[in-house]
């Protein structure tokens, strides 16, 4: 499983696909004031354990893989409802449409889908800024996009660098902006 792509990772292509190479192909990682708020509200949460809370069990810290996309992580926690499972990450930010969470829990719905054989048919994300669940609908479309973006992100390790993005606030908010200097890299190209 040593060339199986973690989810943590697909989650950073989505993100930007140049920190994901700065990530995952160069090893370069950084903390900054996200990354620690969001390891310090994981907290609770990072110990692999399983609980009851009614009628529903609850996986802390569940190990999946899928041989078939060669992707492999640690989802928050999965849920055994009397309706199926239900796949839970736990998120720093508030709700939207945060392509990369999406991309991350669907993968992991895949990967159980393919361990278990059940259909899975959405996920939640806790979003700690809202202090709320978003459901995620794993539609036939998101499947797809999350295959490509695996695909995608599996290639890029063999391709040249990504440019950097032009969006500021992705930047600005990224833990590697000091190692990636996305504003004097465009600027060097603009002369």
């Amino acid at each position: 499983m040593d060339d199986y792509l973690p989810l943590a990772f697909l989650n950073a292509w989505e993100y930007c696909p140049r920190r994901f190479y700065l990530e995952y192909v160069l090893g370069e990682l950084r903390d900054n004031e996200h990354i620690i708020l969001g390891r310090h509200l994981h907290r609770h949460i990072d110990e692999a354990k399983i609980r009851q809370e009614g009628d529903i069990t609850i996986h802390q810290q569940q190990w999946v893989w899928s041989d078939r996309l060669r992707v492999k992580g640690i989802i928050d926690a999965m849920e055994e409802r009397p309706e199926g499972q239900v796949p839970l990450e736990y998120k720093k930010g508030r709700m939207a449409k945060h392509l990369n969470d999406f991309f991350q829990l669907c993968a992991a719905a895949l990967c159980l889908e393919e361990r278990t054989g059940e259909a899975i048919a959405f996920g939640e994300i806790f979003y700690h800024g809202n202090r709320r669940r978003q459901r995620v609908a794993f539609t036939p479309e998101l499947r797809k996009a999350t295959e490509e973006a695996i695909a995608a992100a599996r290639a890029a390790v063999y391709e040249p660098m990504p440019e950097p993005l032009s969006r500021r606030q992705k930047c600005r908010d990224c833990s590697l902006e000091k190692i990636c200097l996305p504003r004097e890299l465009r600027y060097l190209r603009s002369l």
